[in-house]
């Protein structure tokens, strides 16, 4: 087992390696290595485990009836969207949801090893009641709703039509977070495309037009809104 990702991992946060060590067989861990592109879970299946990842990293997508493949996820700050790095977990939302089919794919995006656990395991108490159990379940409470909100406010941002509109909001929440007009965003120009679900170009393009119109100043990850927010 790979401990520096078991102790840096969201689920095993608060626990020791000694403490973790104990868990796992308990929880039904069960460690298995993937070649780059090679798919881990498949849409259309159900799955009662959720993944952690102990090296490499994973992609969760959706590929279209076109074949067009979009990149699924909440991207938390500098991260790309969809990837999971070592320590993250995924497909935790449908493992503790088995009777529903996964409508993505999770597919590795470099040679990786994962330790799938058992949600089943993980939500029923052993019957030593012991208080690791009970962490690990406050930390996946915590760790889902972490997500849902980061996908929320993801939703929020591509809901409008335009690339300006999802820009001004998007910018508007970080100026909020920031406390000032003045501030610097967590992606790179690709990163910050790909989170606003648009083409790069035409993000580019936009963010020339808003400058002359006025709105904002910025240069690659610093921003400076002109306008209210």
């Amino acid at each position: 087992m790979k401990d520096a990702a078991l102790l840096a991992s969201p689920l095993f946060r608060g626990a020791t390696s000694e403490e973790i060590a104990a868990m796992l067989p308990c929880l039904g861990a069960s460690p298995r290595r993937f070649a780059r592109g090679e798919r881990i879970l498949r849409a259309g299946e159900p799955t009662r485990y959720m993944g952690l990842v102990l090296t490499g990293s994973v992609l969760t997508e959706h590929t279209d009836m076109q074949g067009a493949v979009t990149l699924l996820g909440p991207a938390e700050p500098g991260d790309i969207v969809g990837l999971a790095r070592s320590g993250e977990v995924f497909a935790e939302a449908y493992a503790c949801a088995p009777d529903e089919l996964l409508l993505v794919d999770v597919v590795a995006s470099e040679a990786c090893e994962v330790l799938f656990l058992d949600a089943k395991r993980i939500l029923t108490q052993c019957t030593n009641a012991c208080e690791h159990h009970s962490r690990i379940i406050r930390n996946l409470v915590r760790t889902l709703a972490q997500k849902n909100l980061a996908l929320s406010r993801r939703s929020l941002h591509t809901g409008p039509r335009t690339i300006r509109a999802r820009l001004l909001s998007y910018l508007g929440e970080q100026a909020q977070r920031a406390g000032s007009r003045s501030f610097t965003i967590p992606f790179d120009r690709q990163q910050l495309a790909d989170y606003l679900n648009v083409e790069r170009s035409a993000l580019s393009n936009e963010l020339s037009k808003m400058q002359r119109d006025g709105l904002l100043t910025c240069r690659r990850s610093s921003f400076c809104l002109l306008c209210e927010f």
